[in-house]
């Protein structure tokens, strides 16, 4: 759909069609916290809302988010259990980039009111995105015992990774 997409597949194609012996995982909407990370959408997110700003998320746009920690389980479950192939590695739950932070706002304490539903079309975005990039992830779950979060799971996470402070 876009230039990045078409050099991630070219770039598996060419794995794929060398004969060696690979495991390559794909992800999707990759969020979390650490050292150097750059900013994600959850924690533009979660900025934004801190700061008590209006933002613009869209409805259409649908994927499973992945939380970090999960990704970092999902490698060292794969090579652990030495996995070959193509495997799609997120999130639990499929939910719109608007429901995702509305969920935030609820696990973090603040008002959602400034959370304005939108098309991705009127978000002006540079590059042309997919409305749909959920993942489909049996074949993680029976080739390595991938069991991720789901979103609620997630933004608890982040939120004691941030304060420090666990939630119940």
């Amino acid at each position: 759909m876009n230039y990045y997409g078409k050099t991630k597949l070219a770039g598996e194609n060419i794995i794929v069609a060398s004969g060696i012996d690979f495991a390559i995982l794909r992800t999707i909407l990759v969020y979390g916290t650490g050292v150097n990370v750059k900013n994600n959408f959850a924690l533009w997110v979660i900025n934004n809302l801190h700061e008590k700003k209006n933002i613009r998320c869209a409805y259409d746009q649908i994927s499973t988010p992945t939380h970090v920690s999960d990704l970092a389980i999902a490698v060292k479950q794969c090579v652990d259990a030495h996995a070959d192939g193509i495997f799609h590695v997120s999130g639990s739950e499929t939910v719109s980039r608007y429901d995702f932070a509305v969920r935030a706002a609820e696990v973090f304490g603040y008002d959602s009111s400034g959370i304005v539903r939108v098309a991705s079309n009127e978000l002006q975005q540079q590059a042309v995105r997919p409305l749909l990039t959920s993942f489909v992830i049996e074949k993680a779950k029976k080739a390595f015992n991938y069991h991720p979060m789901n979103v609620t799971q997630g933004l608890k996470l982040l939120q004691e990774e941030l304060t420090g402070i666990h939630l119940n």
